[in-house]
């Protein structure tokens, strides 16, 4: 996961500020801070971690809170029986209101101790910020919405719509054990939703405490990659022939090195570079909002492309690598082979990019093959402004003067497999990052205090207009 970074420095006249009631420590807050604690000092990487374990322990939670045994699915399989997850459902007052889904990832990338500051997985507060293994990423979102599961049942809240949740494993790992894939594929029944709110937006700072944007996620693209190897019977090094597997890949690599594909828009992507090219002053700024007027402006697209990110987000992307080839010093190559790794913009099939990059690299004697797993066609939610007016009215609130803006990921979150069984799914505004990324995948991740406290208040009262509103 993650959310594609703004021009922030164009942006730095938009302040950032924080009701005086989300700076005093409530009750509330107290009991959030330790179940948060508990999720993120419980190690759920692939390696040593079990992501069973943090979804029983959220299970508890939810028992002690009054949820019913049949109100909680607790879901894993038997070749993989420490990823497994939870499914929760808080029923709803209305029988024809369609449910919504809180889904979260619990398991995190892998973290060395003798590479950190601090233990990886020990709670840390220092300087205002919460340190360790996925303080941000996603065990924050994970244990907002848990929470709120808690305090609806507690409080005796009763939604319009029945509010589901989902937090599952796999995410941080392609070939894992996914269990939104899992659940999509066995068990749709149990997240059938209007729409899903996820990861993969939120809110970016300039570094210095001033929150400069947010972002609302509307769709992604969809990450995949492919195997293309030449071979050669070889031979003897001392007698060299033009007929070389590692030359004939390097021209392969080098036809795909020179092409770039095709400018694609989507109504979140216009909307993107329209609203946030007019906070920049700079030629960048101004080249985004004429190419979202005319995307057949070539000259406002060289500009926008020397922004690697707004590069990316304006068509499918496919590089080199990985790098294998030869058997010995002395000996001719009998093969050479290159990973390819493709970020499809939404709409495309696996198919179409794979004989797309075989018509550009142009040699019939490769072969080029899908690498396993092969993932849904991304497909991009609707801009809706049943979820978009929600999350701007209440950014008002609680982020004075800050934008929403909808934006497409160029990375990748499970919400593509909710995707492609038909149910929408939007990465919400609120908890907010800093420019370097917070060392998120990185060493001594962290997320900052008000970050999580504002952005769970923010959440909780987004779920609700969300549940209110049929």
């Amino acid at each position: 996961m993650r959310r594609t970074l703004l021009g922030l420095a164009a942006a730095a006249a938009i302040l950032h500020a924080v009701p005086a009631a989300a700076q005093t420590a409530r009750p509330d807050q107290a009991r959030f801070r330790e179940l948060y604690r508990e999720l993120v000092e419980t190690n759920t990487t692939l390696s040593s971690g079990s992501c069973t374990q943090a979804a029983q322990q959220i299970a508890a939670r939810l028992k002690a809170a009054g949820y019913a045994d049949s109100r909680i699915t607790l879901f894993s399989v038997p070749d993989h029986p420490k990823e497994g997850g939870i499914v929760a459902v808080l029923p709803g007052s209305s029988a024809s209101a369609k449910p919504i889904l809180l889904l979260a990832h619990i398991d995190v990338v892998e973290a060395k101790r003798a590479d950190w500051t601090r233990d990886p997985f020990k709670l840390v507060e220092e300087n205002g910020y919460l340190y360790a293994r996925g303080t941000s990423d996603d065990k924050a979102m994970a244990a907002i919405w848990a929470d709120d599961m808690v305090r609806f049942k507690e409080s005796g809240y009763r939604p319009k719509r029945t509010i589901k949740m989902a937090l599952t494993c796999g995410e941080e790992t392609t070939y894992a054990f996914n269990g939104a894939q899992w659940l999509a594929q066995n068990r749709p029944d149990l997240v059938a939703a209007e729409f899903a709110l996820n990861e993969g937006g939120g809110g970016d700072t300039d570094g210095h405490g001033k929150l400069l944007v947010q972002q609302m996620q509307v769709g992604e693209k969809a990450v995949q990659n492919f195997r293309v190897e030449t071979r050669n019977p070889g031979g003897h090094s001392s007698q060299p022939v033009p007929d070389n597997a590692i030359y004939e890949l390097a021209a392969d690599l080098g036809r795909l090195a020179a092409y770039d594909f095709p400018l694609e828009m989507s109504d979140t992507t216009r909307t993107f570079f329209a609203r946030t090219g007019a906070t920049r002053a700079d030629a960048i700024g101004k080249a985004m909002v004429a190419l979202a007027a005319n995307p057949q402006d070539k000259a406002a697209e060289a500009i926008v492309n020397t922004d690697k990110a707004y590069h990316s987000m304006l068509r499918t992307t496919c590089v080199a690598t990985l790098l294998e080839g030869g058997h010995a010093n002395n000996a001719l190559p009998q093969r050479a082979a290159a990973n390819i790794n493709c970020r499809i913009f939404p709409g495309h099939r696996i198919e179409e990019i794979q004989a797309k990059l075989a018509e550009v690299m142009a040699d019939p004697k490769a072969t080029l093959t899908a690498v396993p797993p092969v993932r849904p066609t991304a497909k991009s939610p609707p801009l809706d402004a049943k979820v978009m007016g929600p999350a701007t009215t209440l950014a008002a609130k609680y982020f004075p003067g800050v934008p929403v803006i909808p934006s497409m990921s160029t990375g990748a979150t499970d919400g593509i497999f909710l995707e492609a069984i038909g149910i929408p799914v939007y990465g919400v505004p609120g908890p907010w990052g800093d420019p370097d990324g917070n060392g998120v995948h990185g060493l001594n991740e962290r997320i900052e205090v008000r970050s999580l406290m504002v952005g769970r208040d923010y959440l909780t009262d987004l779920v609700k207009a969300y549940a209110d509103k049929v």
